[in-house]
């Protein structure tokens, strides 16, 4: 699995989401996540930071970094330990000043990708519910 440009990323996420179903169903993973690995190294032309300043902390889990970092976005079909032979992953970072630019496509995909959906059949639970509260009211 390695990293895919945005248009293989996008060619790839809509041929899942659009491909074959086994079983008549599947399911779809994303996530995303900010890319520090690799990125909090320190830097030559910067003198070290004094400890008593905190937005100079070079600690990834800080909430407001010194500078943006990339996002890692992640996609899977979800295939377990029997379908490892079919499982799907694709993976792409997103560099600070694409951020707006992917989102968009990457919106576009996942709507479209999504529209196939069929609602769920809901008429099991609400005669159970019915049945439990009609057969509460007669005792």
């Amino acid at each position: 699995m390695g990293v895919l440009t945005h248009d293989e990323f996008f060619t790839r996420l809509t041929d899942l989401f659009t491909g074959p179903k086994t079983k008549g169903h599947g399911s779809i993973f994303l996530t995303q996540k900010r890319l520090t690995y690799g990125q909090n190294q320190p830097q030559q032309e910067q003198p070290p930071s004094s400890p008593s300043d905190p937005s100079s902390s070079s600690d990834p889990t800080t909430t407001t970094p010194q500078k943006p970092y990339p996002i890692l976005i992640r996609a899977t079909n979800g295939k377990g330990k029997s379908d490892r032979a079919s499982k799907v992953k694709l993976s792409t970072v997103v560099q600070p000043g694409e951020i707006e630019a992917f989102y968009a496509r990457y919106a576009e995909v996942c709507k479209a990708g999504m529209s196939a959906l069929k609602p769920r059949d809901r008429t099991k639970r609400k005669a159970k519910a019915r049945k439990k509260k009609g057969g509460a009211a007669a005792s």
